[in-house]
């Protein structure tokens, strides 16, 4: 396995923070991140060294959710901890934890479609078009997913944009707004 298991192993931390974005939880994230990579040692001989593996692990990562929401929906219903957290005392000085529930709530919220390219996009840092080659997607629709999410995010995390003001100096209501994508 040699060089391809050297350049796997660079790609597990990338991988992981995505399969936890994605499954909201640490145990199914390692488990896909676990199934991706043993789908992807099995296949090795379908990647072409010298193109994008970060690319192509998404991609199967991305193929693997799918398939385990898939299932899931046939199995019925589970409850997360997660959920259960904000009936929890809050600690006195919790802004940033507060802040950080909000932001995981607002993007459970989004479609699947939009929280995929925000979260590639954003948290992994994936130009537009490795993004469009992981989601199967073209370079458009990328764009417009990230656009109407990002707005949405925008407003379920009660930011908005003051009329007239630029939208990184704006302020409304004491909240910051967020700046639009470029």
């Amino acid at each position: 396995m040699g060089d391809f298991g050297k350049l796997l192993q660079e790609q597990i931390p990338r991988l992981r923070r995505y399969a936890r974005a994605l499954t909201r939880d640490v145990t199914s994230a390692d488990d896909l991140v676990q199934d991706c990579l043993a789908r992807a040692i099995a296949k090795q001989h379908l990647w072409q060294p010298g193109t994008d593996l970060r690319a192509w692990l998404f991609t199967i990562l991305h193929n693997q959710h799918v398939n385990y929401v898939r299932s899931a929906s046939k199995r019925g219903v589970t409850i997360d901890l997660e959920q259960l957290a904000s009936a929890l005392p809050v600690e006195p000085n919790a802004m940033p934890s507060l802040e950080l529930r909000d932001l995981r709530v607002a993007l459970a919220a989004l479609p699947t479609e939009q929280r995929e390219t925000i979260l590639l996009v954003g948290l992994e840092g994936m130009n537009y078009e490795d993004a469009a080659k992981v989601l199967n997607i073209p370079i458009g629709t990328v764009r417009s997913r990230l656009s109407r999410g990002r707005a949405e995010l925008r407003k379920l995390m009660g930011f908005a944009e003051a009329p007239g003001q630029p939208a990184a100096d704006a302020l409304e209501n004491g909240r910051k707004v967020l700046p639009r994508a470029a």
